[in-house]
């Protein structure tokens, strides 16, 4: 179910000290942004944090839910999102530390992706030019004659 618009203008009101934080629809609900990365979600009107090592045990010791994604055919329950506490969807600064957390985690998700997105296509130059040579020139059995020596056809 959609999220309500109500509920969405709540949501950004108590990230609202954190500056630029937007929200998108998506898949039924909505994604939270921040800086450039997701770092929320919205799903039935609730709200789920994204976690990862460095911040989940904090989730978890205060007692949040996991969200669970569940359609016809899928069920995912390690999703990495959490629902802060109670007491934080009711004030922005309770729930300030716990979007900070999420939105570190986030921050590491994407510098971790460029990174190995970096790592993957690094290649000293050498190594590119002959690998570039070896996907422009035709093998032996593409190759043809020059064409005085194929003779000239009638």
């Amino acid at each position: 179910m959609p999220s309500d618009p109500s509920f969405v203008a709540h949501v950004l009101d108590l990230f609202a000290p954190m500056g630029d934080v937007t929200a998108r629809a998506m898949f039924g609900g909505h994604g939270v942004y921040a800086e450039g990365v997701m770092f929320a979600l919205l799903d039935d009107d609730e709200l789920f944090l994204k976690t990862d090592e460095a911040t989940r045990a904090a989730f978890l010791e205060a007692g949040c839910r996991q969200w669970i994604y569940v359609n016809k055919k899928v069920r995912m329950e390690n999703t990495g999102y959490y629902r802060p506490p109670d007491e934080a969807h009711e004030d922005p600064e309770v729930m300030r530390p716990w979007a900070r957390l999420a939105l570190g985690a986030a921050l590491r998700a994407r510098a971790a992706k460029a990174a190995k997105a970096a790592k993957g296509t690094r290649r000293r130059p050498a190594a590119r030019a002959k690998a570039s040579a070896r996907r422009s020139a035709p093998s032996a059995k593409t190759r043809r004659a020059p064409r005085a020596a194929r003779g000239k056809k009638r």
